[in-house]
């Protein structure tokens, strides 16, 4: 058995600590005898399938101690997990299942009907017996009793994960085993995690950050508490009850938890246990930071940067969160970083570039998706006007990111956009996030804003500024405001109000640009 792969940590919790709980769901626990005993039935019955090694598995239902069962059964087999958030539509779920070609569908009761509406010809499995032609854990776990064992590689491919964004077909990027081990084990040395912590099961497991919590349970031989969340005070009752101590968040449900217009929060004395709060997936603002010291007193924040293409780049040192809030912190470690022109040079401090990534936690690559692969994973080649590449070796891979960023006088990094975000005006290249951040720090009486490009055939893209507030403020008094801090070349030229923002359907907190351009568009 490969030392480097997600069975071995399951397999070595078990052995030192048999009894304790492993996975705790509402009044439902688990300890990691039991978890093993019923992964491993799990496992046994996917290779009665007799599929080809490589075979695609997708799990589409609810969270629950079952989906993460199915998760490390799948793991424990040559086959290669997809993950399918319910957030998903029938016709997404379709387009994952064609493009990847997946085999089996791991489900529950209530995602049977989607599954059944697009015709799935291959093999379905529920948690519960719902139908005589379709096998079900209760039956596994009442029939499927034999010894288990399997010999997993690896450098073998584990999980292929998707993500909708709000244009463009997704890519499904391939994630091998030792990534999964490897990602496991830095976040646990930088979080200093520890055998006794409790893990908050918060996030979905359709991404790596939210199935990282699974596997830096089993690297510490911790308690994973798994949670749902629905209303706020659900949220916090979560917290206190399951005795929290690790909270991985995302900037949205932040957001859900300090909506005043919802709940009370509660005493912060309440969650003196919560010693660590990560936060990936988004921009984190200084009022979301403020508002987890003002309740978490006792927790560390970690603001993180990661890639699609690599499990993390950055992390901000919880010591620099309140100093440099915009700050996406330095590389973890194992990887370097840096910022390059166009024209292949490292760029000087404050100058914005293109984030290279070079070391460890580098996917697999994209899913039959050569352009994409080309695109973004490059020979270290790259960076031979950066760094000192002796020998002639040109297969090492480091990742092109997209994303544009600059490095301060003290080596932190700072985000500015994503390649396709980038605005290119008058023969500059103009950063949306730059001036949205302006009219969030100086105009307080705007509610949301977006910015965004339009072609134009005088100046390539005009720049398009889209705001909420509660009544319309003068295109004159907001241009007045921006000019005092932001150049001429930024300054937009056509300033909208609208009552309320369209939102991305997966993600509440980000504003629907892709909507906003069309319906702009479709006005000119």
């Amino acid at each position: 058995m490969s030392i480097n792969c997600i069975r071995t940590l399951l397999e070595g919790a078990v052995q030192a600590h048999s009894d304790k709980a492993a996975i705790v769901y509402n009044e439902k626990s688990m300890t990691y005898a039991e978890l093993f005993i019923k992964v491993n039935q799990v496992a046994f019955y996917l290779n009665e399938l007799d599929l080809p090694k490589d075979s695609r598995v997708g799990i589409y239902s609810k969270k629950g101690i079952e989906q993460v069962i199915a998760v490390l059964a799948i793991l424990s087999t040559d086959y290669i997990l997809v993950p399918l958030t319910t957030l998903l539509k029938s016709e997404q779920i379709e387009y994952i299942i064609n493009d990847c070609d997946i085999k089996c569908i791991i489900t529950d009761k209530l995602k049977l009907e989607s599954i059944e509406e697009i015709n799935f010809g291959g093999h379905i499995i529920s948690y519960e017996t719902a139908s005589k032609g379709i096998a079900s854990f209760e039956e596994i776990f009442k029939y499927y009793n034999k010894p288990y064992t399997c010999d997993i590689n690896g450098h073998s491919n584990a999980v292929i994960t998707y993500s909708f964004g709000v244009s463009g077909t997704p890519k499904g990027i391939v994630i091998s085993h030792r990534n999964l081990i490897d990602s496991a084990r830095v976040v646990s040395q930088y979080l200093q995690l520890e055998q006794n912590d409790v893990i908050s099961g918060l996030l979905i497991f359709n991404l790596d950050y939210g199935l990282n919590q699974i596997f830096c349970t089993l690297y510490k031989r911790a308690t994973l508490a798994l949670h749902r969340f629905i209303l706020p005070e659900d949220f916090f009752n979560h917290l206190i009850n399951d005795k929290i101590t690790v909270l991985p968040l995302m900037p949205v449900n932040i957001s859900q938890m300090f909506d005043e217009d919802m709940h009370r929060i509660p005493n912060a004395e309440l969650f003196s246990g919560v010693k660590t709060i990560t936060s990936s997936g988004g921009n984190v603002t200084a009022k979301m930071i403020k508002d987890c010291k003002n309740t978490f007193q006792q927790a560390n924040f970690y603001s993180m940067h990661g890639l699609t293409e690599a499990f993390r780049s950055t992390y901000l040192d919880p010591s620099q969160v309140q100093i440099r809030p915009d700050s996406i912190g330095k590389a973890i470690p194992d990887v370097e970083l840096y910022v390059i022109n166009e024209e292949g040079r490292e760029c000087g401090v404050r100058e914005v570039g293109e984030l290279i990534h070079r070391g460890g936690y580098i996917y697999r690559g994209f899913w039959n998706a050569p352009e994409q692969n080309s695109e973004r994973f490059k020979s270290v080649q790259i960076l031979k006007d950066v760094i000192n590449l002796e020998g002639q070796l040109t297969d090492e891979l480091v990742v092109a990111t997209g994303d544009y960023v600059y490095k301060d006088e003290e080596g932190y990094f700072y985000f500015v956009s994503r390649q396709d975000d980038m605005i290119k005006t008058r023969g500059f290249r103009v950063s949306p996030i730059e001036i949205e951040s302006v009219v969030e720090k100086n105009i307080p009486q705007i509610e949301k804003c977006a910015v965004f490009g339009l072609d134009n055939e005088l100046i390539e893209e005009e720049i398009v500024m889209v705001y909420s507030a509660k009544s319309e403020i003068t295109e004159k008094e907001i241009l007045f405001e921006l000019k005092k801090h932001l150049a001429s070349y930024m300054i937009p030229s056509r300033v909208v109000y609208k009552k309320s923002l369209p939102l991305v359907q997966s993600d509440k907190n980000k504003i629907n640009k892709e909507a906003l351009k069309k319906a702009l568009s479709s006005v000119r």
